[in-house]
């Protein structure tokens, strides 16, 4: 007997999504995917890209860190909130499951304690949790690519070729590089998906899905020892030491809750936790998206597209493809998009006159959407503009953090509804270029189907339908990667066999819910060719000076840096606000 036909209809299971600003529990009724209650915990400190929180000492450029115990907070706070929001007993829930951002390890001891945490290293940045958006590492990552092409390592062509910046091996090779002893008293580098399960059922676990795409383990082992050695003699066991612990597959229980995780949460001893999974590979299972040609959108600040695939193909600039990285059986395939929502919030935040602030708040709507209705009056090709969509580096397919944005043919009529439709348009053509790469590579896109946030926002998911020339069908539900989760806890718990029986009773999705307008596609065919020359010419080695620039504004922010406070030039004197 089922632990689900124990309880009967009434059983229950519990998603946690832990994002970039905030953790989200939600409360699912195992039986049919209702959603019954849900809450939100914001991060108290957020991301630490600036300061650190503890000493106020600033960051270098491109860093970003995050403190674990905000993540203990969000199942303090939000699991005993989405419960009474769900107004359940909580002794009907059968299993909790949860997801995480990647790649974003952690440095901890061997009993899970996070370095940060020890006596003495509170001030020491690099015992922070380093956050997926943490970019500092692209010369170690640029280190092990040019190593693993010069020894021929097998592995990097599941990867695209290239192996991002954001991923554990350069985040892990930048510590050893800069605090080596920090790296010296860390016992376990682990991704904060894995940390948390730890958390809650006592036991170390390793899920297939981090470990595939941000762990670069393929066909049952990681990189060998003397590739490790080649990139730093101290790097030779990171993988065996470190990383060594047996890989588990997504929906496979990871152990039962402890009581001290039972007191945070308000949850049952006892009951099942699941093998913990990325934000974006657990939500393809809630839109029920998990057949091959089925690309799954997670739109938010950035973007991660994930799809199953039958058969292993080497597409060039993927983040990477996993046997069972999504669901068993089947190859999951990944690419990304670093800045897509983040994007449109730079522009609002920092871009706009404040008449437009004035003119959104006597019409009681957000900057965003007065944007966005303004760009949607005029017609595809109307501003003249073409931009990169690179104001946060590239991740797909060109895996390069250096690189900046860009936006071609400004004049002096152009406005700022031109410039957000243009940056609309230019997230939207990256989108394209990665399902180009993928049908190019002989794995068909066939249907987008979309996640996230920016799914409630008609214009930019009519903008994206015509571009790519597909139709877009939107998850039913708001929480997509916590839905995800819920659903991997109700496998954990034996309510059913795998996760395709489980996604097809408790997904949910709209097909169809944007369809493509043929005249709007035809302009943007011309646009999207403009956006093709400008991406290669700027990104593929036609032209430097996008990297030239980053070099030379980190350069003067690292002589800035060391300048005594008093030789300084003051605010309106040249320094930076």
């Amino acid at each position: 007997m089922t632990a689900q036909q124990q309880r009967g209809e009434n059983a229950c299971v519990v998603g946690v999504d832990f994002g970039t600003l905030s953790g989200r529990a939600l409360v699912v009724r195992a039986s049919d995917g209702a959603e019954l209650g849900t809450a939100v915990h914001e991060f108290r400190h957020g991301v630490m890209d600036e300061r650190l929180a503890a000493t106020g000492e600033r960051l270098p450029p491109d860093w970003a860190l995050q403190d674990p115990e905000d993540y203990r907070d969000v199942l303090r706070q939000a699991v005993p909130a989405a419960l009474a929001d769900a107004g359940i007993d909580p002794a009907d829930v059968i299993g909790i499951a949860t997801d995480f951002t990647a790649s974003t390890p952690l440095p901890v001891t061997a009993d899970g304690t996070p370095l940060c945490q020890l006596p003495g290293l509170a001030g020491r940045p690099h015992a922070y949790v380093k956050l997926w958006k943490h970019h500092a590492a692209q010369p170690q990552a640029d280190a092990i690519n040019e190593t693993a092409r010069e020894r021929g390592e097998p592995w990097l062509a599941r990867y695209g070729g290239k192996i991002s910046s954001e991923w554990q091996y350069a985040k892990a090779l930048q510590l050893l590089d800069e605090e080596p002893e920090i790296y010296q008293r860390a016992d376990r580098w682990i991704e904060a998906a894995d940390w948390i399960v730890w958390q809650l059922c006592g036991s170390e676990t390793r899920n297939a899905c981090t470990a595939g795409y941000k762990g670069i383990w393929q066909d049952g082992r990681y990189p060998s020892r003397d590739f490790l050695a080649a990139l730093h003699p101290g790097f030779a066991g990171f993988a065996d030491e470190l990383l060594a612990h047996p890989i588990s597959q997504l929906g496979g229980r990871a152990g039962s809750l402890t009581a001290q995780a039972a007191a945070w949460t308000g949850l049952p001893e006892g009951i099942a936790v699941a093998v913990g999974n990325v934000d974006a590979h657990v939500t393809p299972p809630a839109a029920d998206a998990i057949a091959p040609g089925q690309m799954t959108l997670i739109m938010g600040t950035s973007t991660c597209h994930v799809m199953n695939g039958t058969t292993l193909a080497e597409v060039p600039g993927m983040c990477g493809v996993v046997d069972g990285g999504i669901t068993a059986g089947r190859w999951g395939y990944e690419a990304g998009q670093t800045g897509v929502g983040d994007i449109f919030a730079w522009f609002a935040d920092h871009a706009v006159p404040p008449g437009y602030r004035d003119q959104a708040a006597r019409q009681g709507i957000s900057v965003h959407d007065l944007l966005s209705a303004e760009a949607a009056r005029q017609p595809a090709g109307a501003h003249g503009l073409v931009a990169l969509d690179w104001l946060n580096g590239n991740r797909s397919v060109l895996v390069d953090h250096h690189l900046s944005g860009v936006v071609a043919g400004l004049t002096l009529a152009t406005r700022p509804p031109d410039i957000y439709r243009a940056l609309v348009e230019s997230t939207a053509f990256g989108t394209r270029v990665i399902i180009d790469s993928f049908e190019a590579a002989g794995v068909p896109v066939r249907e987008l189907v979309i996640a996230g946030g920016l799914l409630r926002n008609e214009f930019i998911m009519q903008v994206y339908a015509d571009v790519t020339r597909r139709p877009l069908s939107l998850i039913g539900s708001a929480q997509g990667p916590a839905l995800g989760s819920a659903i991997h806890a109700a496998v954990a718990a034996g309510a059913y066999p795998d996760v395709p029986a489980a996604a097809a009773t408790m997904g949910r999705c709209r097909p169809a819910g944007y369809t493509p307008d043929p005249a709007s596609a035809d302009v943007y065919d011309e646009l999207y060719a403009e956006y093709v020359r400008l991406h290669d010419y700027f990104g593929r080695g036609g032209n430097d000076v996008l990297h030239r620039l980053r070099a030379l504004r980190d350069r003067v922010l690292r002589e800035e840096s060391v300048k005594p406070q008093a030789a300084r030039p003051a605010a309106g004197q040249g320094a930076r606000p």
